[in-house]
């Protein structure tokens, strides 16, 4: 199992206090700092968010910025888009095409490119304030993805006519650095669109599986369908990533310490109030009604179910050998709630103790896809 790290700009209101400019920079700032710490560290991917209009949850959207600067401030750790929307109301696809090839440049072939359809309507609905609600987005999306590859490969782009969009035959510039493209990731929500990107070879990035139970039939689901893939892209990403939390720490009352303190409902809190789309358990209060804040027992009940790690070095890769075990190809942790200085100390010993035991190839998953495909030519 590999393992990546997820940024977003996390800016809880309770951080701002009589100065929100700096506590909006300070956020960016410790992020990047974290995916420095992590590349050093051997995690394999990070992933960068798309958001926009999500005060609070997340401040990340103009995540091609981010990217470019860490193709520069890091050496191995691969630069995903978690994710760059490619919905043309919301960003042209010959522009995203151009993006991409121009950040796999910059990073010397690490980029990996995810895709989604947003968080929810109130992020969507601003750039779409004609549609009534987000089921629609689906199908445009599913217009777009495949001109992708075609975009790269192709010395002169063929052109397209759909119905969400157009462009006459061009010359898509740059094309990526390493052939014959990066690997495609989709940013999967119900069961469906799981089965869905594995028909079309896609990688998930599992943004919305909270625990194991949860895990189980989406999975199934997807590693039976992409046995079978055509896809779309010039090769399968047969990839699976989940994200989660993780607070590590020399003894377990540290690690505890930091993870009741770091609030992680208040991020939950600010899940449900914009992603939407997600189903909405009975127990779960509406904004701006927040979830109770953990105490101990609530912590331990939380990594029971697999929704969060917290301990020591050992404590934590046995929680991690579960994801391994339970088939997850990736397990990516959310970066944000706790303080730097907690954030790195987990890193540094994910790195020392946990990451070693559990992925030992040297090479990246997506690399070896990538260069699969080219060696069949």
């Amino acid at each position: 199992m590999e393992f990546g790290i997820f940024i977003q700009g996390y800016n809880p209101d309770f951080r701002r206090g009589d100065d929100p400019v700096e506590a909006e920079h300070k956020a960016f700032m410790d992020e990047l700092a974290a995916v420095i710490a992590a590349d050093k560290a051997g995690f394999k991917y990070v992933w960068v968010t798309e958001h926009h209009f999500l005060d609070e949850y997340s401040h990340l959207s103009a995540n091609d910025v981010i990217c470019g600067y860490l193709a520069h401030a890091t050496e191995r750790i691969h630069i995903g888009s978690g994710i760059f929307n490619p919905l043309p109301p919301v960003n042209h696809p010959a522009k995203v095409a151009e993006r991409v090839a121009m950040l796999d440049h910059l990073s010397n072939g690490r980029f990996e490119f995810g895709t989604g359809r947003g968080a929810g309507s109130h992020e969507i609905l601003g750039f779409l304030p004609d549609m009534k609600d987000l089921s629609g987005t689906r199908e445009i999306w599913e217009d777009v993805i495949a001109e992708f590859p075609k975009m790269w490969m192709q010395d002169t782009y063929e052109g397209y006519q759909g119905k969400f969009w157009s462009l006459p035959p061009r010359k898509i510039l740059p094309k990526p650095y390493k052939k014959p493209h990066p690997a495609m990731w989709y940013a999967a929500g119900n069961q469906s669109s799981w089965t869905m990107a594995a028909k079309k070879g896609l990688g998930i990035l599992g943004f919305s599986v909270q625990d194991f139970e949860g895990l189980k039939p989406v999975l199934g689901a997807y590693k039976e369908a992409i046995q079978d893939a055509e896809p779309i892209g010039a090769f399968v990403n047969d990839n699976v990533m989940i994200t989660t939390s993780a607070y590590v720490a020399e003894t377990e009352e540290a690690a505890m310490r930091s993870f009741v303190n770091a609030r992680p409902m208040y991020l939950v809190s600010n899940v449900y109030r914009y992603h939407d789309t997600f189903p909405h358990p009975p127990e779960i209060p509406s904004w701006p009604e927040l979830i109770p804040d953990l105490d101990d027992e609530g912590a331990r009940a939380m990594m029971a179910a697999g929704g969060s790690m917290a301990g020591t070095p050992d404590v934590v890769l046995e929680a991690c050998q579960k994801w391994a075990d339970a088939g997850v190809d990736q397990l990516s942790l959310g970066i944000g709630p706790a303080p730097l200085e907690e954030t790195l100390e987990t890193i540094r010993l994910f790195g020392e103790h946990i990451i070693p035991k559990l992925d030992k190839d040297p090479k990246h998953s997506t690399d070896r896809y990538r260069e699969a495909a080219l060696a069949k030519k």
